[in-house]
């Protein structure tokens, strides 16, 4: 008498057929994203509260002057400038990368904008000038990186102080100011909509660009896989060198725009333009939740960082307090965001 084999006995006695283990491992990668989408719902949060509490400071310590409407307007529009190259910043580190340059092109952009102005080209030579010295800027950090295989912390490094260098040498230490009108006006309160500064409407345009191409494109998925695992990256497909060359461009193009808006807001340009605006974008884009190894980015969360950082100063510029304070402030800011970010990706 013949025996008939059970599908049971077929999977190793674990009464569990192809088709259970198929779902169970569905159910197991549900779980995961659920869990992460839990973790990354948090961190927005816990931003969310910690620029709540600032509010609250504010309120308290300059009643009158924080809650000011003008106030508010110039909280938005000086994060808007830092914001937009933090938006290129994150997509950067999401790779695994890093840019040091970006402060330094935004200062070179902005003067060779305003070199362009004295030349009378207007509204648009101004515009396009800013944008093509951060193309080419950001041209030469990715071509270095990705094809010459230079270090990023070393070949942005090298840019920053040559781009800086250059800027010194077209002004020779001097503000070059901006009369054209089309571009001052762009910066006045007449030029408002619905109360909102246009440097601000242009920062949310950017934004929501930024979140849809990392989230919901090709473009984005590749610049997490390669921040994630480069060689499993390149093993699926992905050129790698192309991808980081896209993203240092992408940056450079996002420190032009920086550099226009500058103009617009300073009705200036000068080398000293956009200090320390490396370090104030990799800081939004690391407390916002972006892994600084790679592998996980949030436009939402850096601009979160960003209006935390700007609210600090604006708090601690009402109050008087010194700006090494500040600085310190910020510093303590980085180091507890690190911090929560090793502890929650062990987890």
């Amino acid at each position: 008498m013949t025996q008939s084999t059970s599908p049971a006995k077929e999977d190793g006695g674990s009464g569990l057929g192809p088709g259970t283990a198929k779902s169970t491992g569905q159910s197991g990668g549900e779980g995961r994203s659920r869990i992460a989408f839990f973790r990354a719902d948090v961190r927005t949060l816990s931003l969310i509260g910690v620029l709540v509490v600032l509010a609250l400071i504010g309120g308290i310590t300059k009643p009158d002057q924080f809650i000011d409407t003008s106030n508010l307007q110039l909280i938005l529009t000086q994060a808007s400038i830092i914001g937009v190259v933090t938006v290129g910043m994150t997509f950067v580190i999401t790779a695994g990368g890093i840019d040091l340059s970006v402060g330094a092109i935004v200062a070179l952009a902005s003067v060779w904008a305003t070199t362009v102005a004295t030349q009378e080209y207007g509204f648009t030579g101004i515009l396009f000038t800013s944008i093509l010295v951060g193309l080419a800027c950001g041209l030469v950090n990715g071509v270095l990186i990705a094809y010459g295989k230079m270090v990023a912390f070393i070949a942005t490094l090298a840019m920053m102080v040559s781009a800086r260098g250059l800027a010194l040498q077209i002004t020779d230490g001097n503000t070059q100011t901006v009369t054209i009108d089309g571009v001052l006006d762009l910066g006045e309160r007449d030029s408002y909509i619905l109360g909102i500064p246009p440097l601000v409407l242009i920062f949310a345009v950017i934004t929501v660009i930024g979140w849809l191409v990392l989230n919901r494109t090709t473009f984005g998925r590749r610049t997490v896989a390669v921040g994630g695992n480069p060689e499993a990256a390149r093993l699926a497909g992905i050129d790698v060198r192309r991808q980081r060359l896209y993203l240092y461009l992408l940056s450079g193009l996002c420190c032009g725009i920086a550099a226009f808006m500058l103009v617009v807001l300073s009705g200036s340009g000068q080398n000293t333009n956009g200090n320390l605006y490396e370090l104030d974008a990799i800081a939004a884009a690391i407390i916002g939740g972006t892994l600084l190894s790679g592998g996980r980015g949030t436009i939402l969360g850096s601009v979160l960082g960003v209006l935390i950082f700007t609210t600090i100063s604006n708090i601690f510029a009402l109050n008087n307090l010194e700006s090494a304070v500040q600085q310190i402030a910020k510093g303590a800011i980085i180091v507890i965001a690190v911090l929560v970010q090793r502890r929650t990706s062990t987890e």
